[in-house]
C-alpha cells in the first residue's frame, strides 16, 4: 500500500491542529478524513473505513481512549494516538484500549510520519509471514528456530514467544500488560518482574555481538522491537 493510496481519519477539536495535521499528513502522500468529535470520528470511520487513524485523546464528547476501544470493536486499523498528556497511566490506558501508538503534544512532523509508517507497515502482510525477518534476524514460526547472522540462536520457548509477538508487532508499543497476556495468559497480566527477567535473557541473546537489533524499552510501559 502507497502512502498515496492511504487515507487517514484524523480527529482533533483544536483547529491548529487539525491544520497542521492536514499539511504534515498531505506533504507525507496521505489523504486526510478531517474530524472534530468523538461522534464524527466514528460516523467518518463506519461509512469512509480509513486505512489508519490519529485520534486525540481529549475530546468535547468524549475520550479518545473510548473511540478506540469502540474502533476495535470492528476494525483493524493502526490506530495512534494524539495527546498533550504525557503521563504513563493515560499512554497505558490508551494502548490497553487497542491503540497502535501513543505521540505527545508538541510533535515534530518526522517523528508523526514515521510513527504513522511504522504501524502501517506493522498491519501489513508480512506480520503473518510464516518467518519472521529483521536486519539479519530470522525467526521460523514453524520450525520454531531463530537464526542471527545465518547462526542458530538457542531461545527458550518463553523467550521465542515474546520475539515472535514483539516482531510480529515490529515498531509498536506493547505494554507490560500486553505481552504478559499473549505470552502466559490473563492469569499473569500483573506479573511485570517475570517479564523483565525473560526478556533480559531475551535481549542478551539477541542484541550482542554488534548486531543491529534493538528491543527498547519503554520506561514504566513495556517494549518495542525497533530494529
Amino acid at each position: 500500500m502507497s502512502a498515496g493510496s492511504v487515507r487517514v481519519l484524523v480527529c482533533d477539536d483544536e483547529l491548529q491542529i487539525i491544520r497542521a495535521l492536514k499539511v504534515i499528513l498531505r506533504d507525507g502522500g496521505f489523504e486526510v478524513l478531517a474530524t472534530a468529535s468523538a461522534k464524527e470520528a466514528l460516523d467518518t470511520a463506519a461509512v469512509e473505513n480509513p486505512d489508519a487513524a490519529i485520534i486525540d485523546l481529549v475530546l468535547p464528547d468524549g475520550d479518545g481512549v473510548d473511540v478506540c476501544a469502540q474502533l476495535r470493536g470492528w476494525s483493524q486499523m493502526p490506530i495512534l494516538v494524539l495527546s498533550a498528556i504525557g503521563e504513563e497511566q493515560e499512554k497505558v490506558r490508551a494502548l490497553d484500549a487497542g491503540a497502535d501508538d501513543y505521540v505527545t503534544k508538541p510533535f515534530g512532523p518526522r517523528e508523526l510520519i514515521a510513527r504513522l509508517e511504522a504501524i502501517l507497515r506493522r498491519a501489513g502482510p508480512e506480520a503473518d509471514e510464516p518467518v519472521l525477518r529483521a536486519d539479519g534476524l530470522e525467526l521460523d514460526v514453524a520450525g520454531h528456530t531463530v537464526r542471527l547472522g545465518g547462526d542458530e540462536v538457542h531461545l527458550t520457548p518463553i523467550e521465542f514467544e515474546l520475539l515472535r509477538v514483539l516482531m510480529v508487532n515490529r515498531g509498536r508499543l506493547m505494554t507490560h500488560g500486553a505481552l504478559l497476556t499473549q505470552v502466559w495468559g490473563p492469569a499473569y497480566v500483573d506479573d511485570v518482574a517475570t517479564l523483565r527477567t525473560h526478556m533480559a535473557n531475551l535481549r542478551r541473546k539477541v542484541e550482542s555481538q554488534g548486531s543491529p537489533i534493538q528491543i527498547r524499552t519503554e520506561t514504566g510501559i513495556g517494549y518495542r522491537f525497533a530494529s
